[in-house]
């Protein structure tokens, strides 16, 4: 019962960020809309900061689900399936009415929700690189990379996934044919 709460109170919140931007929402608004007293809203998330990670951490996990399909996608081909998961992620991301409304509050004086997603370490940067890491290296193996060789790797290609999703200056086929570069060149020898 207290996850179906807690989801339509992220539901809610993401509905409102969308529509109206990350300003539009506040706690008793929230209450109102899910049909709860602001008590048990509270109980659920301590303060709206608290639900912007939540909301963007859902996000995020749908992306990371994304990735590893597209990984999974190309199972004896590094590059291929790295590449596709930019590709998944540039194209996802470019259509996604959450991270545009999140961008779009940029130019407005709405940019509380922005801190949150681009420069906190968690929930996105962290998460990404931990979770693309994992999923590398249980799709491929590369064990002529260590752990730490690899995270390393994979935080280049999160950052630059991310610089391309977060502020493009270009076509997304060019940004992938960018990326898929570095891929060739930063995983070298174990790419064969």
């Amino acid at each position: 019962m207290r996850q179906l709460l807690r989801g339509r109170i992220v539901e809610a919140g993401r509905r409102i960020v969308i529509t109206e931007g990350w300003g539009a929402v506040n706690m008793s608004r929230l209450a109102k809309e899910v049909g709860v007293s602001r008590p048990v809203l509270y109980k659920e998330f301590a303060n709206k900061h608290e639900l912007a990670e939540v909301v963007i951490r859902q996000e995020v996990d749908e992306f990371l689900v994304g990735i590893a399909e597209s990984l999974a996608a190309y199972p004896s081909d590094v590059a291929a399936g790295m590449t596709q998961a930019v590709e998944f992620t540039l194209r996802t991301g470019a259509d996604n009415t959450l991270l545009k409304a999140v961008l779009a509050g940029r130019s407005a004086t709405d940019t509380t929700l922005l801190p949150v997603l681009m420069t906190e370490t968690e929930p996105v940067l962290g998460r990404a690189i931990t979770a693309v890491s994992a999923a590398i290296r249980t799709q491929y193996g590369l064990n002529g990379m260590d752990d730490d060789e690899l995270t390393s790797m994979t935080e280049v290609l999160v950052r630059l996934a991310l610089s391309h999703l977060f502020q493009p200056t270009g076509p997304i086929d060019r940004a992938v044919g960018q990326i898929h570069r570095v891929i060739v060149g930063a995983f070298g020898a174990a790419l064969k």
